[in-house]
């Protein structure tokens, strides 16, 4: 019986309840919106891994589409950041142009290498990949969740407000977490061993379902209950 894929679809369908939730439970304000597109992307990213491990969609556009649903992650991460540290709304607004633009150039130059993606192979956890200028992919995706954890520890440090204080704590945790694979993959490879850097973003986004989690609790606690919202430039 084939089960690869089995752990995307699961963590698809808890990703979407708890987008469902927060349409329901959290006020659309601008944070939130960034929030629900993050956990949205994450969900679309896992139900296409079960469609090609499962369904066995081979055809090279799937595996190129499921690069582009992540290539916007951490860009709209470090946006979320941004505006939770109070950067400055000029630094802001360039944070806005610059950072999407790695995305969009891989997104739209990788369609002249379609041939050359393909789902290496496929099991209950996680999938592998084979696509082009993984290096210099890796270095665009992961700079940015690097500057967002830098951003988030400067925070925390002058913060004086507890309660803004755990809120970048939950961000700081999250963050972190989803950066383990990719401090074990690295250390792994300067050993010799490639095997989990060809599935690195297919396991990183399995641990960024708890970065999810800890994004709907900020969503939810930045909505208007009391004196709870978050104030964002």
């Amino acid at each position: 019986m084939n089960r690869n894929g089995t752990v995307s679809l699961l963590i698809a369908c808890l990703e979407v309840l708890l987008l469902l939730n927060l349409f329901v439970f959290a006020e659309k304000n601008r944070l939130n919106k960034i929030v629900m597109m993050i956990v949205a992307l994450l969900a679309g990213y896992q139900t296409m891994e079960f469609l090609m491990c499962q369904v066995e969609l081979q055809n090279a556009f799937f595996p190129y589409f499921a690069f582009v649903i992540i290539s916007f992650l951490p860009p709209l991460n470090l946006i979320l950041t941004s505006a939770f540290t109070k950067v400055s709304a000029d630094k802001l607004t360039l944070v806005k142009i610059l950072i999407f633009i790695p995305a969009v150039f891989f997104m739209i130059y990788y369609t002249s290498l379609l041939p050359q993606f393909a789902v290496t192979s496929c099991t209950v956890l996680y999938a592998t990949y084979h696509y082009p200028y993984g290096e210099l992919f890796g270095f665009f995706y992961y700079l940015p969740i690097l500057v967002s954890i830098i951003l988030l520890i400067r925070f925390i440090w002058k913060e004086s407000d507890k309660k803004i204080k755990k809120i970048g704590k939950v961000l700081l945790f999250g963050s972190v977490f989803i950066s383990l694979p990719v401090v074990v993959g690295f250390t792994l490879m300067f050993a010799g061993n490639y095997s989990l850097i060809s599935a690195i973003e297919s396991i990183m986004c399995k641990f960024a379902f708890v970065y999810a989690v800890c994004l709907s609790f900020v969503c939810v606690y930045n909505s208007p209950l009391k004196d709870r919202k978050i104030k964002v430039q």
